[in-house]
Parts: C-alpha cells; sequence; structure tokens
C-alpha cells in the first residue's frame, strides 16, 4: 500500500479500482482511508488532472465531490460521459438541494450523496454501482445493436436476432469493449484474424457485418481505422 495526499494511490492489483476526487485535505485522508480497505484507489485534487486520468486508465467507479478546482464535478462526468466512459460515478456534495442532485444525474453520474455522509453508506452505494455495472458490461451497444458478451449475436431496437460467426463475433467483441476506442486495421488483425491473414480481411468482415446487422454499427475514421458505432 502507498500513499500520498493530492495523488495519494492505494495499490492492490485484486481489488476494484475507484478514482476519488476531492481538493479538501481532511475529508479526503480520512475517505481514502476508509476507501483503501476495500479498494485500490487513486486520489487526485483537480477537475483537470482526474480527466486526465478518466481518459488514459481503467476504474471501477468515480467518487467525484461536486466542488473542484479547475473542473467541477458535473462538468467532470459530463466530459467522461461525452468521451463514451460508461463507470458509474457518485457524487458527493455539500449542496443538498434538489436542483443540485438533478444537475448531477442529468450530466451523467449514477448516484448522488450529500456531505456530510456515513462511511457505510458510501461502501454499500459503491458496491451496488460496481455490481450493477458488471452485470451491465455483458451488454454492450454499437450503433442501434446490442451485442452480449461472450455470445454470437446481435440484438436489435426491435428485437429482431442476428446470429454471427466466430470471427464476425471476435471483432465485435473486440470493437465493443472500448467503444471509444479508434482501432487500425492491423490491431484488429493481431486481435481477431489468424496470424497469415491479411489486412483486407478487416474490411471483408466490417462489410459481413454491416450487411447483416446495418451500416451504423460499425463507424470509419478515415484515415485511421474503425470503432463501434454510436449509440442512437
Amino acid at each position: 500500500m502507498a500513499d500520498r495526499i493530492g495523488g495519494r494511490m492505494v495499490r492492490d492489483c485484486g481489488r476494484p479500482r475507484v478514482l476519488y476526487v476531492e481538493d479538501d485535505p481532511t475529508i479526503a485522508g480520512m475517505t481514502v482511508e476508509v476507501l483503501g480497505e476495500v479498494y485500490d484507489v487513486t486520489h487526485i485534487t483537480d477537475g483537470h488532472a482526474a480527466l486526465e486520468r478518466i481518459l488514459s486508465e481503467r476504474f471501477d467507479v468515480f467518487v467525484i465531490d461536486r466542488r473542484l478546482p479547475g473542473l467541477d464535478g458535473v462538468a467532470l462526468v459530463r466530459a467522461a460521459r461525452t468521451a463514451r466512459i460508461t463507470t458509474p460515478a457518485l457524487l458527493l456534495t455539500a449542496l443538498g438541494a434538489v436542483a443540485d442532485r438533478v444537475d448531477g444525474l442529468d450530466a451523467g453520474a449514477n448516484d448522488y450523496l450529500v456531505k456530510p455522509f456515513d462511511f457505510d453508506e458510501l461502501l454499500a452505494r459503491l458496491r451496488a454501482l460496481v455490481r450493477g455495472h458488471r452485470a451491465e458490461g455483458r451488454r454492450r451497444y454499437l450503433g442501434e445493436w446490442t451485442f452480449v458478451a461472450d455470445s454470437d449475436a446481435l440484438y436489435g431496437a426491435g428485437g429482431e436476432r442476428v446470429t454471427l460467426t466466430a470471427t464476425e463475433a471476435r471483432l465485435v467483441a473486440l470493437l465493443s469493449e472500448s467503444p471509444e476506442h479508434v482501432y487500425s486495421r492491423e490491431e484488429i488483425l493481431r486481435a481477431v484474424f489468424a496470424s497469415d491473414d491479411a489486412v483486407s480481411s478487416v474490411d471483408t468482415y466490417v462489410h459481413y457485418i454491416r450487411r447483416k446487422a446495418s451500416a451504423g454499427i460499425i463507424e470509419t475514421v478515415r484515415g485511421r481505422g474503425y470503432r463501434a458505432g454510436s449509440p442512437v
């Protein structure tokens, strides 16, 4: 376990990862200590610095104070959702007005806890968020289609089912795992196809999947490659 206030980290690879964003050193010190009993904690004190970590690392849950220097908590959550990062977020605030809660939830927060809070309640809410996100994580979205991880099928908004071949399913699984990432043809080739397949196989299978489902299921990013289609 290693910690430092202002960027404190508690490392344990077997634990869920939490990004905790709070600039009050007194509150942060106590909260990091409590969270560190259960989670691998990364503590950041500034909204802009937190956004950099959100965009570059994977976490299981975010705990974000509403009032932060640089970028406030609501704007931070909104930026994460704009980047298509679906990690559950809990907002902490001393503001108890309904309008403040609505602002946070509308920005994409999953839950809201008013200060001062009970640590047992905070931990219970985080357990629920992590549990729910892991269950939902098997459902991945590409355009208007839903792919269930480890399956060989896509499901449309109207209930239709499209069966995929094993190669098509691997390709859809790769793109939907990180929907904000643009995969080059070479990346896809290495991850999905046999070592002796040509890079043109990637384009061929993208065409197959689009023909079975719809053109919007996979987006072409000119000059770069492919990514999962934006949810409708």
